[in-house]
Order: structure tokens, then C-alpha cells, then sequence
């Protein structure tokens, strides 16, 4: 394992590109390796800009090492690719933070439902209002918020996670010593306490405008969903929303006016496919299958049935001898008559039984499902897709699947 000073060497104060310098780790092995590499050997590789060039033949250590002893003072936490708490979930998109300096603690995100989001600065004051019942909702429904913390939307959600009691993970694009927009020092004080500053680049980087549409695909990244709140057509929302999509992150929607300039970006997300949400129960509800016990779809923590409401009580499913039933053959309902329903018992065979087998009372992701089974991911879908035309499976976001 590399000692820090050389991984926030290879960082080069920021102006390291993360693309290229995965690209010099997964070729030499290591930040160390690099920066013993000699001319020669740094030769060989195929160097896409002239900036990391010069961070690779530059062998002074002297601001790696200023740099860590002005986290080590101001308490702040760094965070190395290597190291088991770096989340996994940004480690495998296509350019990650080689450095991540943190402030507070950082959440576990890999086990949360981590959901971002973002928004205009020149939000209305329904955007206000919106995003700050948006962060309040998912907090509630244990749903860790993801900001950037700038002014309008992402600071509202921010307050409004927090009021719920919840944690936020506030993304930086300057360094943690510098506070923007001014006037947030009360905000990031607040969100250090529960959760947690993050930002790639070190301390004394003050605020530059290329580094913000730099630092949402950390935004994205660390998070399972992005909700977008008023937006612009041309907003740095969307460019979250853009990294989400290749990330292969859920893109969540506020519908808003179809003459608001502010709800252009999100009408033409949702025009283009996001999934269009009315609060921030919509969104936990996505997750609550894939986060058991930490994300839930209700506020309330559970839901309860209205008059005239018809509440189906879940019954576990077996699999047994080739037919797909429940515990009993009769589904109640609780309304006033309490009426009995027939349940159809569909015939499972072949592939489709190896599958609802290996599901059982899991939310499995299509690969897991195919790696259970032993079969190829084509023979997997195919059965996936008629069981789910039979109402065998049903299908949640980002391609995993549980019995109905």
C-alpha cells in the first residue's frame, strides 16, 4: 500500500485529471510505482494531456506534505482510493477522486439509500419550499441526502434533511477551509456534525467555476438517485443528471409548468424518461427493497390504510413442487366485508423455477440472479421477462428483481 503523501501527489493539488490518472494507477499499480517511474518508463505511457505529464515527471513532495499536515491541523480526514472506506459505489465510475479530503464522518453509503438533490441557484420560492420538504421527506424515510450545498436548491434540501433529523453528505468544488456561497458557514457546520464535507481538492483551493461541473459526478456517483428540483434548460443540474445517466443511477423529476423557465430541464428530463416524482416518500418507496431496515416509503415510518382503502396483507411466498403459491391459498383484504380473493397459481418450470428459487425472499440484481443460476444473462432476462408478464417478479429500479 502507497503512504498518502504519494496519492495526493498523484492528485497534483487538483489539476490532476481523474480520468488519466486511473488510467497511469491501472498501468503501473500504484501511486508509488509512478512517482519512482523514471523517464523512460514514463515514456511508454500514453499520456492524453500535458498537465499530467508534468505532475508525473514532477517529483517534489513538498506540497503533498504541506497539504497533509494542514488536514492533520484543521482535522480534516483523507481518503485514498486503496483505502476500505472509500465508498465502492464511487470507486467503479469510469473517473473517481483519487483523493478525497473529508470533514465530519462519512456514512457507510454503500449500505444507504443515498439519494442527491440538486437544483438552480436562481431557484423560485417554490423551489424553496419543494426542496426543503424533498430533503425533510427523505430524511424521514431514512434516506442519506447528497448536496453541493450551493445556494438555492441544494442548500434548501440541505436544511430540510436536517430538520428531519437526518444525514447529509455536502460535495465541495472548492477546498474544505473555504466556505461558498458566503454566509453557509452556519449550513456547513451543521451537515459536518451529522454527516459529512467531501471534496477533491485540498485545502486552500478557492472557488473556481471549471470545478463545480467537475465535482457532480461525485454528487452522482455517491448516490443511487439524483432528484432533479427546478432546473433550467441550461443548468449544471442537468450535468449531474447527464453523469447519473452513464453512472447507471436512477434520474428522478419534479414536474413543474410547462411555461416556468426553471422547469424546462426537469419537464424535458421527464419527457426523455425520469421518472417523474411528487415527494420524497416516491423516491425512498424506489429503494426501501434494496435497503432493508434503512430506507422505507413513508415519512410516518408506516403507512396506514384509509376508509374505503383496500390493504393487502404480505404474505411469504414458497416455491414448491413446481407451483408458485402462498402460505395459503386465499389473499385477504381488509375492507368491510373482508372479502376473500382466489389467488392464480402460475406453473413454474425450467428456468423460470431456478430463478424463483434462487430470488426467494431476496431483491436480487439481474447479475446476481444469472451468477445463482448458472446461466448466461440473455437466458436470464428471457425467463425474467415472462415471469414478470406472468406477475411472478416484479422488476425495481437499476435492474433487480423480487417475487411479487
Amino acid at each position: 500500500m502507497s503512504a498518502p503523501k504519494y496519492w495526493v501527489w498523484l492528485s497534483g493539488r487538483g489539476n490532476m485529471n481523474a480520468g488519466e490518472a486511473r488510467r497511469l494507477l491501472e498501468y503501473f499499480g500504484s501511486p508509488e510505482n509512478i512517482y519512482f517511474a523514471d523517464t523512460a518508463e514514463l515514456s511508454k505511457f500514453d499520456f492524453k494531456s500535458q498537465t499530467a505529464k508534468r505532475i508525473a515527471e514532477d517529483k517534489n513532495l513538498n506540497d503533498a506534505l504541506e497539504i497533509i499536515d494542514r488536514c492533520t491541523e484543521a482535522g480534516y480526514r483523507i481518503i485514498t482510493l486503496q483505502d476500505s472506506d472509500y465508498p465502492a459505489r464511487l470507486r467503479n465510475i469510469f473517473d473517481p477522486p483519487v483523493v478525497m479530503y473529508v470533514r465530519g464522518v462519512l456514512p457507510p453509503v454503500d449500505e444507504e439509500a443515498a439519494v442527491a438533490i440538486v437544483g438552480t441557484r436562481k431557484c423560485s420560492p417554490y423551489g424553496v419550499k419543494t426542496a426543503e420538504r424533498f430533503g425533510y421527506e427523505l430524511a424521514k424515510c431514512g434516506c442519506v441526502v447528497v448536496t453541493g450545498l450551493a445556494r438555492g436548491i441544494d442548500s434548501s434540501a440541505a436544511m430540510g434533511a436536517l430538520r428531519g433529523g437526518g444525514r447529509v453528505i455536502g460535495v465541495l468544488g472548492c477546498g474544505l477551509d473555504t466556505v461558498y456561497p458566503a454566509g453557509n458557514e452556519r449550513l456547513y457546520d451543521d451537515v459536518a456534525a451529522v454527516g459529512a464535507l467531501i471534496t477533491e481538492y485540498p485545502p486552500d483551493e478557492g472557488v473556481r467555476g471549471r470545478n463545480f461541473p467537475i465535482r457532480n459526478r461525485i454528487i452522482s456517483g455517491i448516490s443511487v438517485g439524483v432528484a432533479v428540483i427546478e432546473a433550467p434548460e441550461k443548468s449544471g443540474a442537468l450535468i449531474t443528471a447527464a453523469h447519473a445517466l452513464e453512472q447507471g443511477r436512477d434520474v428522478f423529476a419534479v414536474p413543474g409548468n410547462v411555461d416556468a423557465p426553471n422547469s424546462r430541464g426537469t419537464n424535458m428530463l421527464i419527457r426523455e424518461g425520469a421518472t417523474p416524482v411528487l415527494c420524497g416518500e416516491d423516491i425512498a418507496g424506489e429503494y426501501k427493497w434494496l435497503f432493508k431496515g434503512r430506507a422505507h416509503g413513508s415519512a410516518k415510518g408506516e403507512k396506514v390504510p384509509l376508509d374505503g382503502k383496500m390493504a393487502v396483507r404480505l404474505v411469504k411466498k414458497q416455491v414448491k413442487d413446481g407451483d408458485y403459491k402462498s402460505k395459503t391459498d386465499k389473499k385477504v383484504i381488509d375492507n368491510k366485508n373482508k372479502a376473500d380473493y382466489d389467488l392464480k397459481k402460475p406453473v413454474l418450470c425450467g428456468d423460470e423455477l431456478i430463478i424463483a428459487q434462487a430470488i426467494g425472499d431476496e431483491c436480487l440484481h439481474i447479475d446476481e440472479i444469472a451468477a445463482k443460476c448458472s446461466m448466461t444473462a440473455p437466458q436470464t432476462m428471457a425467463a425474467l421477462t415472462m415471469m414478470e408478464i406472468k406477475g411472478i417478479v416484479r422488476q425495481e429500479k437499476g435492474k433487480y428483481f423480487s417475487l411479487t
